[in-house]
């Protein structure tokens, strides 16, 4: 992995004959990841509502707030989940998907992450860590169960519009959220 570069870089990758240059991710990991995140959320949740118990939501959110920020920062090899996530696929063939999108992506994570440990380690109880969560987790099974990356589809339509500069090295995406789309 070069020092600059965000992902994994796959000697020899290539799509419709061209060489990808851009960082990359198996996307069995990153949808196996977002499971077992949606898996700890779900617990924590029931846990927090239904039996009134807030420290395992603390904890999960802590957790994921330290996880978010090292997939951020560092990459999803590198963050606790990660490594699950990589030991539950490694019989699967790789899906390679750019590593820009997926960065993006949990760069919201990370601010939801964040706002929800404040919220639940500030003893804020009710509707609005409620909602939060439901938020989250529904994002995390977007991801886990349909493949959906909804801040990777976010982040393709700020390329569109021509608020994120579009990158050259990015050609492959989940779903084709990379893919440009012509505009009338």
């Amino acid at each position: 992995m070069s020092n600059r570069m965000f992902g994994e870089t796959i000697e020899g990758l290539a799509m419709a004959g061209q060489p990808i240059k851009a960082g990359v991710f198996d996307e069995n990991q990153v949808r196996a990841a977002a499971g077992i995140t949606l898996v700890l959320g779900a617990v924590a949740f029931v846990y927090a509502y239904f039996a009134k118990l807030y420290l395992p939501i603390q904890l999960v959110t802590t957790l994921f707030f330290i996880e978010f920020a090292l997939r951020v920062g560092l990459g999803l090899r590198y963050s606790p989940v990660g490594q699950l996530a990589r030991l539950l696929t490694w019989r699967q063939p790789p899906h390679w998907v750019s590593a820009k999108p997926k960065r993006f992506a949990w760069s919201l994570g990370l601010v939801m992450s964040l706002a929800m440990m404040i919220i639940t380690n500030s003893h804020i109880r009710g509707t609005l860590p409620l909602s939060i969560c439901l938020i989250c987790m529904t994002l995390m099974w977007l991801e886990a169960v349909l493949g959906l990356c909804l801040g990777c589809e976010i982040y393709a339509l700020l390329v569109r519009r021509g608020w994120v500069a579009r990158d050259e090295a990015f050609e492959i995406c989940s779903r084709g959220a990379c893919a440009p789309r012509e505009q009338h």
